[in-house]
């Protein structure tokens, strides 16, 4: 009886301790993941975590959603259950803040700014043709995709992000970094996601990624981080377009941070505003819509780094490709005619 009692009890031990540790597994790995959520995703998305903000920049990048198949390829064709509807807009200068030298800026900021007086400011910095690597492309969040056509409403196939660089904002950086390399612009063009597979901390890898080629190619003086934007308002999807000679392209907005607000570490934010103005410019005047209004933020996006340091968003999730293809090569015109008269 004594030796039965004994095996009874160790074997109750050894059941509880294997009880506190499937529980101990089970917070850790499952239970302190889950997050109260508010919206019901039907296409098998789930929210991104909020972006963590750089060093000080507190405020959290807007929430977007990701496919639990990170590797989906953008399908040819509509395909899934119909999620809502999208809606075609462009967006005129009548949303700036600032109108100035033909220009056009939302500032959310506490600064004034002269955007006359920054356009007849030097630069820093010429571009060397046919020389070193004069512009480095990147892309901080590169899984950002677009429709794979243009229809006025989206899936539950629409993934709004993708790791296949043939349907990503990637393949934008590759027509602007070819465009500007067969203009003599030597530009190299880094393809790395930053944004995959942790969304959380994309713009502290992105500035190793930025020092490291700075570091290996001292000539680059200009650093243009490439995104798209989101626009969406419960079930409809805005796609922000302007007609340039009879062919929709996306609209096309400049983020330029600044030294306001939280941001301490931007002393030089105006050298950067001058490029950015000089190109909101010419794109205003080559192609007219195209260019959104140049939207001044009190946030730095690893624009310290350089004094010819730029953040484009090219059209929305809703926007085609074809669309931000053709927006990539518009853009790749005025980036050359500003730079060749740096």
């Amino acid at each position: 009886m004594n030796n039965t009692s004994q095996i009874f009890r160790i074997i109750t031990v050894f059941l509880c301790i294997i009880t506190l540790f499937s529980y101990g597994v089970y917070s850790v790995f499952f239970k302190s993941g889950q997050k109260p959520d508010t919206i019901k995703y039907s296409n098998g998305f789930l929210p991104f975590d909020f972006e963590e903000a750089e060093e000080n920049e507190k405020s959290p990048e807007p929430l977007t959603s990701a496919p639990v198949e990170q590797n989906s390829p953008v399908l040819p064709t509509a395909a899934g259950e119909v999620l809502g509807k999208v809606i075609n807009k462009t967006v005129k200068s009548d949303n700036s803040t600032v109108t100035d030298s033909n220009v056009h800026i939302k500032n959310s900021t506490d600064l004034n700014i002269s955007a006359s007086a920054l356009l007849t400011a030097n630069l820093g910095f010429k571009i060397q043709e046919n020389a070193e690597a004069q512009v480095l492309i990147i892309h901080t969040h590169a899984t950002e995709s677009f429709l794979s056509e243009d229809r006025d409403y989206y899936t539950s196939s629409d993934n709004s992000r993708t790791t296949d660089n043939n349907f990503n904002v990637t393949e934008l950086g590759a027509i602007i970094s070819d465009k500007l390399s067969a203009s003599g612009i030597s530009t190299l063009h880094d393809r790395m996601q930053h944004d995959y597979p942790s969304y959380n901390g994309s713009y502290s890898r992105a500035a190793g990624t930025i020092k490291s080629y700075l570091k290996k190619y001292p000539d680059i003086k200009v650093v243009i981080d490439i995104h798209r934007d989101a626009i969406q308002s419960g079930s409809t999807k805005t796609k922000l377009t302007a007609d340039i000679n009879g062919k929709r392209a996306a609209q096309v907005m400049l983020v330029m941070g600044s030294q306001s607000g939280n941001v301490k570490n931007f002393p030089n934010w105006q050298e950067n505003l001058k490029l950015a103005l000089r190109l909101q410019k010419n794109m205003e005047n080559m192609y007219p819509a195209l260019a959104r209004p140049l939207s001044l933020m009190p946030r730095s996006y690893n624009e310290p780094l350089t004094t010819g340091s730029m953040l484009i968003e090219i059209g929305t999730d809703a926007n085609s490709l074809e669309e931000a293809k053709y927006s990539a090569e518009l853009l790749s015109e005025t980036l050359i005619k500003t730079l060749k008269e740096s």
